[in-house]
């Protein structure tokens, strides 16, 4: 056995590291954590200064046998775990649970898994940091207290299998509060005057340029066009500045998150996921850090990357000073080990997560992009308005060459003011309008979240560290207090104004509005459990008390503040409120009255539900009283009289085809006809209000088609199907499929065969 065994925390990692040290180095994984809060009671002491009650994972007590035989054989043991609070807790674990004396423990840590980081790390080690330790597991303390002890009080006053977390509540409080926003915004419609110009006598192709001046009506906007007619226009003003951009920072893992959602169309979960790959591969540095400084090495790498491929006037070194609101650690950026890489093996996600680090890293060192700034003004004569074109020329592009950081949503940026390259001009030129109008436009109501935005939003408040932000919206979408999804674009009416000759004419036009992509939008009982905790425990969602939390976190991870006082300082204002919460009366099922059904005169209402948001027709002793539940999108906040009738439209019977009944309905995934005992959905451009009988016998004859060129066997008698699948044939019984073994003919098997298949597998 070698002498020395280095412990890491993945297996992908554990390679990486082993080709580096070589002989005299067994490196294993510990996989993540050992053990954690017992789940039984609370896992925690509380009269014994919340001392923790650890246990090793049932599924790590093989792996903690084996570590600990390796650990006794070896003379020294190297904990490497990642070099944050939770690498650090995982390192003290392992040398508690392990038993491993202190005189055999060496803690090591690197930021990048090269050789000669690892080299220097082993000549290098240090002790176990355990204030770091201890910000970690006053962390995981209090969250363990919020979550077990509001947990069942919403069990208890709202509904059953629900849960509360010191930062996903805060999450969801953002998400909740911003819908209501949305719902209670009443857009103002205003008239912009925009005109298309040109200069005859430089014979320049036309521009548009607006008017300074906005106008609140339709009368407003004519009367202003109507005192254009006949006017002279001419250039009163030509402003020219010469302007520059700068690159954005290096990425931290918070603007990794935001722009790999922009520019990828990458989950925040999914991009922790690839880069926790590249790191552990040794592509890129640690994936989970505050910071946008780099190393001197790496600035001298990139530096030499810059001027061999675009020259020295593009490289300007930089170091950028970290701004996060209680950043906390002192890592790297993150960046490629190897700038020169401009490429990597791998998969297509890890090829385009690596791209976009390599890009915004060489472009944090790149030299500033100018810009000449063109700003021409245009008076008539007759009124006191004027008209601006502003244009923007890139002189030399700089960073630009390589990487433009995006905004949150470019679309929900665009203020519409026209940027383009205008005509030379001259002070005093005469000018020609082709087109004056007005145009009507309507203020915007605020944008849902992005997982991107609320990222960054909840970065700003201080709320969250790095590791966080993945773990809470996965958290706030798996409870499906929250559901990830798009809102159709909805139509309006505008007004055109435009001004021919000595008349203006009207026109009516219509738009898309609205239209908005892969939001975080709140369900129902999102909303609802919001509500129940601001009212209830409006510490716990309140975002200066989470903010201050995780300040005192880092006060206990550099020696400031005692971890257990910080714990009790929240314990005992929290316990009062846990009381008081548990006295309250559990809250009415808020219904919401609609109106009446204009033809049958009942009430419509809507509340939730035992299985979700539904609208009921009629009242509670009416024995013909309906159900229906809401669809996808609604809320019972915002839905109305209309959107709910809709509802009682189906199901639809559309008669019979070959002797069995065609229903429309609608359910969890959609709309669909019912036949036999087959669900077929209806197409996007199909409507379930709508649809035709020819058109539903249309779609099940395909979905019948479709499932006959699957069938390769049947055993009707048995319920035994042998079929195409996606990854290959398959057995399917009683609503349970079966993988046929490799090297078998499905076409060739037997009753018995397949049922030999069915029950081996049963028996596993």
């Amino acid at each position: 056995m070698e002498k020395n065994l280095v412990i890491v925390e993945s297996p992908a990692k554990a390679k990486t590291i082993a080709k580096a040290l070589g002989e005299g180095y067994l490196v294993t994984s510990c996989f993540g954590h050992i053990r954690d809060l017992s789940k039984k009671n609370l896992g925690i002491d509380l009269d014994q200064g919340f001392t923790p009650l650890y246990v090793v994972s049932p599924d790590k007590k093989e792996l903690i046998k084996n570590l600990t035989k390796d650990a006794d054989k070896a003379s020294l043991v190297w904990l490497a775990s990642d070099e944050d609070r939770e690498g650090e807790a995982i390192a003290w674990h392992l040398k508690e649970t392990l038993n491993i004396p202190d005189e055999k423990v060496r803690r090591i840590a690197f930021h990048e898994i090269t050789k000669d980081a690892i080299l220097q790390a082993i000549a290098n080690p240090r002790d176990i940091d355990m204030n770091l330790v201890m910000a970690q597991q006053a962390r995981r303390v209090l969250d363990r207290l919020v979550g077990y002890k509001v947990s069942p009080i919403l069990w208890k006053k709202v509904k059953p299998g629900l849960s509360a977390g010191r930062v996903q509540s805060v999450a969801l409080r953002l998400i909740v509060e911003r819908e209501r926003e949305i719902l209670q915004f009443v857009s103002s419609p205003s008239f912009r005057i925009e005109g298309m110009f040109s200069c005859p006598a430089r014979k320049t192709e036309p521009f548009k340029a607006e008017c300074n001046t906005r106008f609140r009506t339709a009368d407003q906007a004519e009367e202003f066009l109507k005192s254009l007619v006949g006017a002279d226009y001419t250039v009163s003003d030509i402003e020219k500045k010469e302007g520059r951009k700068s690159p954005a920072p290096p990425f931290t893992t918070s603007t990794l998150q935001q722009e790999a959602a922009r520019k990828l169309g990458f989950s925040v979960s999914q991009t922790m996921n690839v880069a926790q790959r590249l790191y552990e591969s040794g592509r890129i540095t640690y994936m989970r850090t505050d910071s946008t400084q780099l190393s001197k090495l790496a600035l001298a790498s990139i530096k030499k990357v810059i001027t061999g491929s675009f020259g020295p006037e593009y490289s300007k070194t930089r170091q950028y000073a970290t701004r996060t609101k209680g950043a906390q650690e002192a890592h790297e950026a993150i960046r490629p080990t190897f700038m020169e890489q401009t490429s990597i093996e791998g998969t297509a996600l890890e090829k385009k997560l690596y791209e976009l680090i390599w890009k915004r890293t060489l472009a944090s060192q790149m030299a500033d992009a100018q810009v000449d700034k063109t700003q021409i003004t245009i008076t008539s004569g007759k009124t006191s308005g004027f008209f601006t074109a502003t244009g923007e020329v890139v002189t030399f592009d700089g960073f630009l060459k390589v990487y433009r950081e995006s905004s949150d949503d470019d679309q929900e940026k665009s203020d519409g003011k026209h940027t383009a390259k205008l005509p030379y001009l001259e002070k005093g030129d005469n000018m020609d309008a082709s087109c004056i109008k007005a145009v009507e436009r309507f203020t915007q109501s605020p944008f849902r979240y992005t997982e991107a935005s609320l990222v960054k939003k909840l970065e700003e408040l201080g709320i969250g560290r790095p590791s966080t932000y993945a773990p809470t919206i996965s958290t706030i979408i798996q409870r499906q207090y929250v559901v990830k999804g798009d809102r159709p674009a909805k139509k309006r009416k505008y007004t055109e104004l435009l001004l021919e000759g000595d008349k203006v004419i009207s026109k009516e036009c219509t738009e898309n509005y609205g239209e908005e992509r892969a939001k975080l939008l709140p369900e129902d009982i999102g909303m609802l459990v919001n509500d129940f905790l601001v009212e209830h425990f409006p510490s716990i969602v309140d975002y200066n008390f989470t903010a201050r939390v995780e300040e005192d976190f880092d006060l206990i991870a550099t020696g400031e503040l005692v971890w257990n006082k910080m714990l009790d300082d929240f314990y005992k204002p929290f316990r009062k409120t846990l009381d008081q919460a548990l006295e309250t009366s559990r809250p009415g099922n808020k219904e919401r009255a609609l109106g009446n059904d204009p033809v049958t005169g009942k009430p419509v209402t809507v509340r939730l539900g035992k299985f979700g948001a539904m609208a009921q027709l009629g009242n509670n002793d009416d024995p013909e009283k309906r159900y229906a539940g809401l669809q996808k999108g609604q809320l019972l906040e915002s839905i109305t009289l209309e959107e709910a009738l809709q509802l009682f439209r189906l199901p639809r019977e559309l008669g019979q085809y070959k002797d069995h009944p065609m229903v429309v309905s609608s359910g969890r995934f959609g709309p669909y006809v019912k036949w036999q005992d087959k669900y077929v959905s209806l197409p996007k451009t199909d409507d379930p209000y709508t649809i035709t009988q020819e058109r539903s016998i249309a779609l099940i004859e395909q979905a019948l088609a479709q499932e006959a060129k699957k069938s390769i066997l049947e055993f009707p008698e048995q319920d035994i199907r042998v079929l195409k699948g996606r990854y290959g044939p398959y057995i399917s019984h009683n609503k349970k499929n079966y993988r046929i073994p490799k090297g078998t003919d499905p076409e060739s098997l037997t009753l018995e065969d397949c049922r030999n298949i069915i029950q081996k597998k049963d028996n596993e």
